[in-house]
């Protein structure tokens, strides 16, 4: 599905990014773990096309996406559901969702697509017609990454979900993003600080330190890890 090969991103005279390598499997859960500043997100924003690369090669598919622009990439099948959960506060839940699905031109396949964001997301069809920026934390983040969705993504990028959130919200969401995932046969780049729940979720992780990849193995065997479980854990 992805493979990011020797990936090396600066911000200026700031490097980011020193050289990083991964692949992403189809249908598979791939976390990104790591402290503040560590160069998650912007691992995320070279592989959308908001961070232009310096070195190396980002394949989707096949096929080297590292110097397209962004609408190009997320046309290809790779969306984003960005940390602080960004929804259009004064439009509706159900206006997000048609916003989300602005390369659709099939209008029964978009109402198709709502009704199956509203069955993973039962709170959100409750307030279907609720300005999203009323809705509380939890359903702000399900309504992000259901808009993200009705892209129709092979590839889900997700930075940040639990952030904020109760640990009955977050627990909820990640249950239903493993079913999301299952189901529809989406692969998902995970970033969580909250590496706890990001390995426990995960088919496979990377720990990245300084812009550096440090660790990889999958989540059971990272969670076994003393590194990890200093670093990370606090246990």
């Amino acid at each position: 599905m992805l493979e990011i090969v020797n990936l090396h991103l600066a911000y200026g005279a700031r490097k980011i990014l020193h050289g990083i390598s991964m692949s992403v499997p189809d249908g598979s859960i791939v976390a990104l773990v790591g402290s503040n500043g560590a160069g998650k997100t912007s691992t995320l924003r070279a592989i959308l096309g908001l961070a232009p690369p310096n070195d190396g090669n980002i394949v989707f598919k096949g096929e080297r996406i590292e110097r397209l622009d962004t609408a190009d990439i997320v046309k290809k099948g790779i969306a984003m559901s960005p940390e602080g959960r960004r929804v259009f506060p004064f439009l509706s839940v159900q206006e997000n969702l048609q916003i989300g699905a602005y390369l659709q031109r099939d209008k029964k396949a978009i109402r198709g697509n709502i009704d199956k964001m509203f069955q993973y997301f039962p709170k959100l069809a409750e307030r279907r017609y609720q300005a999203a920026g009323s809705l509380s934390g939890g359903e702000q983040q399900m309504l992000a990454i259901s808009r993200a969705l009705m892209t129709c993504p092979s590839l889900l990028l997700l930075d940040e979900p639990s952030l904020g959130l109760a640990p009955l919200i977050v627990k909820e969401i990640a249950r239903i993003l493993v079913t999301i995932s299952r189901e529809q046969g989406i692969s998902v780049i995970l970033v969580e600080q909250n590496a706890s729940m990001a390995l426990r979720l995960c088919d496979y992780a990377y720990v990245l330190e300084k812009g550096q990849l440090v660790l990889n193995g999958s989540g059971r065997e990272l969670l076994r890890s003393e590194f990890v479980r200093k670093a990370y854990l606090g246990v």
